[in-house]
């Protein structure tokens, strides 16, 4: 049950992001793809650290981390795009797109990582 809510919220959390970031930002580059899987990357990743010393049920945890993460965040649009991008002969759309995406979402788990760490610590303080 968790695991379907989290993916629905996920799921529109994600369309909402696209729809606002094309209306926002145009162009050829998908830049709601990428907004979405760089902030997804960055969330999924702390969550990964803090949610094991909150106390909530991994029936929970597993609703934000599987569910709403695996819901908000967008790989298999991103593969399609960058395919799309190909067919179209816009190679360097989608080199830029590739890359930006790559480093981007690397780059967001890393930090989520260390924002994850450093939450853990600070909860880990708390009485």
């Amino acid at each position: 049950m968790w695991i379907a809510l989290g993916g629905a919220l996920g799921s529109t959390l994600r369309y909402l992001a696209a729809v606002w970031m094309t209306q926002h930002f145009p162009g050829k580059i998908p830049y709601g793809t990428l907004t979405v899987n760089f902030v997804g990357s960055f969330s999924l990743c702390l969550l990964m650290i803090v949610l094991p010393s909150t106390g909530w049920s991994i029936e929970f945890r597993n609703g934000l981390t599987i569910g709403a993460m695996g819901g908000f965040t967008t790989y298999s649009t991103f593969n399609a795009e960058v395919l799309a991008a190909l067919e179209r002969g816009d190679f360097g759309v989608a080199i830029i797109y590739l890359m930006l995406t790559l480093s981007g979402c690397l780059f967001g788990g890393w930090l989520g990582l260390g924002a994850g760490h450093h939450l853990a610590r600070t909860l880990s303080h708390l009485p």
